[in-house]
């Protein structure tokens, strides 16, 4: 059995409490890591931390209610957090939004074209920052972001959502060259094509992916991924933005 290296760390998740982040709580759980979740919805809170103390009854998990675009509502966030399970040594930023889609650029508001931004980038970089000065005395400290192929390829009707994520593999690349070499902090993010959150149903409009033609990954699928990313044994691994779209980046145009 491989050893990952998470026992005994202190780990925080954004967006902890449905979809990819609960599936990373609940993988850091189950290798003994000390973990805490924060998420918007109080009632999402209460379901996911009984879900997770249920399935890992010997773990410490613990949440904080937090709007990961405000800055006080998270420095609050993450000090409770922080207070609670002792430091941080990792830290996942899987909170987004796939804000309206289907519209196209006329028809965009650009109110709502700023609530994505400011969920999943201006999100992204307070996590970085709020939990920077716990992340410096932690031991071999992440920051992984979860991003989207959506940062990488296109789609008509989500321009927001592909601005933000072209943001986010941004933000990875220049986070890691400005926490590696003075810190040690390694910062990477996972881009994964459809997930199978409740987010990317209600954006489809759909109530299941059963029995469509193309592929979809489960939550801890990626889950699985964001560990791999975060492990000590990725050492060598750091601004990579892992794409996770089932090879589709890597077929040429050319009709062979």
């Amino acid at each position: 059995m491989i050893n990952l290296g998470f026992q005994g760390r202190n780990v925080l998740i954004t967006g902890g409490t449905s979809g990819i982040g609960l599936a990373v709580a609940d993988l850091f759980a189950g290798e003994q890591a000390r973990v805490g979740i924060i998420g918007r919805s109080p009632e999402r809170m209460d379901s996911a931390l009984k879900t997770l103390r249920a399935a890992h009854p010997e773990a410490k998990i613990v949440g904080a209610v937090g709007d990961v675009a405000d800055e006080d509502s998270m420095r609050n966030a993450v000090t409770s957090i922080v207070s609670e399970i002792g430091g941080l040594d990792h830290v996942v930023n899987s909170a987004g939004i796939a804000g309206a889609l289907g519209e196209t650029v006329d028809q965009v508001q650009a109110a709502d074209f700023l609530e994505v931004q400011k969920i999943n980038v201006l999100g992204a970089f307070l996590a970085a920052k709020l939990a920077l000065p716990y992340l410096k005395e932690g031991v071999d400290p992440t920051y992984t972001l979860v991003g989207s192929d959506s940062g990488f390829v296109t789609a008509p009707g989500m321009l927001a959502y592909n601005a933000s994520k072209g943001a986010v593999a941004q933000l990875t690349r220049a986070l890691s060259v400005e926490l590696h070499e003075p810190h040690g902090i390694r910062v990477n993010s996972v881009c994964p094509s459809i997930v199978d959150t409740p987010m990317s149903r209600d954006g489809m409009g759909i109530e299941s992916f059963a029995g469509v033609d193309y592929p979809v990954s489960t939550p801890e699928n990626i889950a699985w991924l964001v560990l791999s990313l975060a492990s000590p044994n990725s050492v060598a691994v750091n601004g990579v933005s892992l794409l996770a779209d089932y090879g589709y980046h890597a077929r040429s145009s050319f009709p062979a």
